[in-house]
C-alpha cells in the first residue's frame, strides 16, 4: 500500500469522521439551588450552589438526526449551619464538588442552519473533594452524612443546534435524581434530587 495512497485515504476519511463525531466544552448555569432546606427555630442553614457548570462534552452523530451524547459536568456546592441540638450549641461548614455523568440519546429536527434538538437519557453523579469542618458537635461523629456517595437520575431536555462552521448549542435540562447524596444529621437539609440549568455546548 504506497504512502500516497493512505494520504488520500486519510483526507477522504477526516470530513467523514468530523461528521460523525464532535467535541468540545460546554458550561452553564443552574437555575435551581443544590440544596433544600426546612426553616428551624433551632437551627439555621446558608446553602450556596456556585452559579457555573462546566466540562467536555462529546458527541456521536448518526442518520436521520439522532445522536449519542456523553458529558462530565462539574459544579461546587457548600453550606454552613448553626443552631442548638440536644442542648448543645453546633456549627459546621462543609464543601464538595460533584461530577456528573449524563449519556444521552439526541434527535435534531430538520433544517437548514438552527435545528431544534429534544434529548434524554440516565445520568450518574459522584461527589469530590468533601471536606468539613465543625466548631462544636453533639458526637465525634461528622456534621454530614452521605446518603450516596454517588447517585442516579434520568434527564431530559430540549434545545436548538446553530452550525456555523462549529456546533452551537444553547439547552435547557432537567434532571431527576434516584436519591438525595447530602443529608444533614438534623434533617432539615439534604441535597435537591430535582436538577434543573441552562447549558451552552460549544463543539468542533
Amino acid at each position: 500500500m504506497s504512502k500516497r495512497f493512505l494520504i488520500s485515504l486519510f483526507f477522504v476519511a477526516a470530513p467523514a469522521w468530523c461528521q460523525l463525531f464532535s467535541a468540545g466544552i460546554k458550561g452553564g448555569v443552574p437555575l435551581n439551588d443544590f440544596f433544600t432546606t426546612v426553616q428551624n427555630q433551632t437551627f439555621s442553614f446558608s446553602p450556596s450552589t456556585s452559579r457555573y457548570i462546566i466540562g467536555p462534552t462529546a458527541e456521536l452523530h448518526f442518520p436521520f438526526g439522532l445522536g449519542l451524547e456523553v458529558d462530565a459536568l462539574y459544579r461546587h456546592m457548600s453550606y454552613t449551619s448553626s443552631g442548638v441540638l440536644q442542648g448543645i450549641s453546633t456549627a459546621a461548614k462543609v464543601n464538595s464538588g460533584d461530577w456528573e455523568f449524563p449519556v444521552l440519546v439526541k434527535y435534531r429536527f430538520h433544517a437548514e442552519l438552527v435545528r431544534p434538538f429534544l434529548d434524554a437519557g440516565v445520568a450518574w453523579n459522584r461527589l469530590s473533594g468533601l471536606t468539613q469542618s465543625v466548631a462544636q458537635s453533639v458526637s465525634n461523629g461528622a456534621p454530614t452524612v452521605v446518603n450516596k456517595n454517588s447517585s442516579a437520575g434520568f434527564v431530559m431536555g430540549a434545545g436548538f443546534d446553530l452550525h456555523l462552521g462549529v456546533h452551537i448549542m444553547p439547552e435547557f435540562r432537567y434532571t431527576r435524581w434516584s436519591s438525595a447524596q447530602i443529608v444533614d444529621p438534623s434533617t432539615f437539609l439534604k441535597s435537591n434530587q430535582n436538577q434543573a440549568e441552562f447549558l451552552l455546548g460549544i463543539t468542533f
